[in-house]
């Protein structure tokens, strides 16, 4: 596994209203970063993705949506609309941040620490690829678009970064 001098809790992450979010906000949780977009194939898994949200919020566990434009032109609206889309097509509730490139020269430094300290140092493929973060800042497990929120994979390793959490 690669890794990166770059602290998570360092790296500056604004809101998809404009607010900066606190390392407190993130630092005692267990993280699903997902990048996400409102034109794709994989799009209803924002469903998925707040049901997760809704299921482990209480136990420390937060999914933060990247909106990301990089992969077929797939997230072409602006901030607001990004929301307002998420919020009436799938009740997301979960952080949403701005608008991000997440590969590539422009990638957002949040992107750059998540596949340098991945096991798989790919580039990001296409929209939807997960990482999922312990409560420690590190990178647990990094999921193709195609693995689902519901997955038995995903959902098991959220809770064992979980019942890990609670004994910290």
């Amino acid at each position: 596994m690669a890794t990166t001098q770059t602290d998570l809790y360092q790296i500056p992450l604004q809101s998809i209203d404009g607010r900066m979010l606190s390392k407190e906000e993130l630092k005692s949780k267990v993280v699903l970063f997902v990048n996400t977009a409102s034109e794709c194939g994989y799009t209803p898994q924002l469903k998925g993705l707040e049901a997760l949200y809704e299921k482990y919020k209480a136990k420390n566990f937060v999914v933060i949506g990247v909106p990301c434009n990089q992969f077929g032109g797939q997230e072409p609206g602006a901030e607001k609309e990004i929301k307002e889309f998420c919020e009436t097509h799938y009740g997301v509730r979960f952080p949403l941040l701005k608008k991000a490139d997440v590969k590539g020269a422009s990638r957002h430094p949040l992107y750059k620490f998540l596949i340098e300290n991945s096991s798989n140092n790919d580039d990001i493929a296409w929209n939807f690829e997960k990482f999922l973060v312990g409560q420690d800042g590190q990178v647990i497990a990094r999921f193709k678009s195609s693995v689902k929120p519901e997955d038995a994979g995903l959902t098991a390793l959220i809770e064992k970064a979980l019942d890990k959490a609670s004994f910290l």
